[in-house]
């Protein structure tokens, strides 16, 4: 197996019938995606932009983990806080977008541990080397297919109902 194929993830999102709510599946591991009751939604799972903000989140902190444990620091925890805005593209001095929207997230990351300042630094500029802030950061080519129902059925087991046990925590 190459590089390329040790890299490749896949999860596979189904809907349930009159709601909002999504499972997404990955190969060892279930979770339920849904939007507020303000926007018609059940309520019972983050949006997709909490998800969004959530992979970041926890990459950066595994990626931090990481190099402390590597060069042996003493971080003893990271918390990443973020948030999400679209903003005008004329408000925002480094961005290469001149005209029209802009998404910006801020992330905010709290260093605990007896490190230095150096360290603490060094774990700042880390934090940009996580996986998923280089696949945000970096230009995405997203390819849609249609598939039939038939090759649906074959690829994507039917969801357990929103209303089952398991789906709401």
């Amino acid at each position: 197996m190459n590089d390329v194929e040790a890299n490749t993830h896949s999860v596979i999102v189904r809907g349930h019938p009159g709601v909002l709510t999504q499972t997404a599946r990955t190969d060892s591991h279930q979770l339920v995606s849904d939007e507020p009751l303000s926007l018609g939604g059940l309520d019972i799972g983050p949006t997709p932009y909490d998800l969004l903000l959530a992979s970041l989140g926890a990459c950066t902190a595994i990626t931090l983990r990481m190099y402390a444990t590597r060069k042996g620091w003493p971080l003893e925890d990271v918390e990443v806080s973020l948030s999400h805005d679209r903003i005008h593209a004329e408000d925002c001095a480094d961005c290469e977008a001149e005209t029209g929207m802009v998404d910006r997230i801020d992330r905010d990351i709290r260093i605990i541990g007896d490190l230095d300042r150096e360290q603490r630094q060094r774990l700042l500029q880390i934090a940009d080397a996580c996986p998923v802030h280089k696949t945000l950061s970096n230009e995405i080519h997203i390819v849609t297919r249609g598939l039939d129902t038939d090759q649906l059925a074959q690829v994507n087991p039917e969801p357990r109902s929103p209303a089952q046990p398991g789906l709401r925590e």
